[in-house]
């Protein structure tokens, strides 16, 4: 396993001009190109599926908060959605040539092992805009094959935001560097109902940490249900539910 690297040594006015531009600008064909080259990958590969991306609002801002296993993950989270998703990224990931994808993919990136203010901002920009956002509420990419822990930054953009935050689950894709040995594990996504928090304009790390230890708690439910049943299991459970919610409500239009 590569060793990891935890601090970034480059100097913030590095990554100016890539917080610059995701303020500013939204994904351009760069992101449609990606998309167009490997969502085939997505889906006949890795099988790829998504359950209940209605719960992805169709319009205004949004945080995306998924598990992470693997660097394919951002691409897993968007590949069913129809809008456009920006993402948050190591710093160490902003190197030629694959930084002018990312800055033109809707990627910015995070300065590694800092505490780095200026990606609060670009996310902020992002979802004042009306934009889609992903954030990973365990801040990194878990090397285990294991759920991590939640920290407080997913917390922190949630309350000062006061945008909703849908969370979400990726099962399989823990194995998805299993592609050197030929081997392409099933991946299967799920978003969960959005969650709202009441706005704060200056969390203390202690709240942000509690909504972030919420968000994630929901997660974790999601990642054990679907990797108990399986897909076909939270499938039938999802449209059981959707028939169910109609049915109550043709009942509430008649009464």
């Amino acid at each position: 396993m590569k060793a990891q690297v935890y601090k970034d040594p480059r100097p913030a006015e590095y990554f100016t001009r890539f917080h610059e531009r995701a303020r500013r600008r939204r994904p351009d064909f760069i992101y449609e190109l990606v998309r167009m080259v490997l969502t085939p990958i997505m889906v006949f590969f890795y099988r790829a599926r998504c359950i209940d991306s209605p719960n992805v609002p169709p319009d205004g801002p949004a945080i995306i908060a998924p598990n992470h296993f693997s660097f394919l993950d951002h691409f897993f989270v968007a590949v069913y959605l129809r809008r456009k998703v920006h993402f948050l990224a190591k710093s160490q990931l902003f190197k030629r040539p694959m930084q002018f994808i990312f800055t033109h993919g809707g990627v910015f990136p995070v300065r590694r092992g800092h505490h780095d203010e200026e990606a609060f901002k670009s996310a902020h920009a992002v979802l004042e805009r009306g934009d889609l956002i992903v954030m990973y509420a365990e801040a990194g990419r878990s090397r285990s094959g294991k759920l991590g822990k939640p920290r407080h930054g997913l917390g922190r953009l949630a309350l000062e935001s006061g945008a909703p935050v849908v969370p979400t689950v990726i099962v399989g894709s823990e194995k998805a560097r299993n592609w050197r040995r030929l081997q392409f594990p099933k991946v299967t996504l799920q978003y969960g109902e959005p969650m709202r928090f009441e706005r704060v304009d200056d969390p203390t790390k202690d709240q942000a940490q509690a909504a972030s230890e919420t968000i994630f708690a929901e997660v974790e439910a999601m990642h054990a249900r679907l990797s108990r049943e399986g897909r076909r299991g939270v499938v039938r459970a999802a449209r059981a539910a959707r028939r169910a919610a109609e049915a109550a409500g043709r009942r509430g239009a008649y009464s």
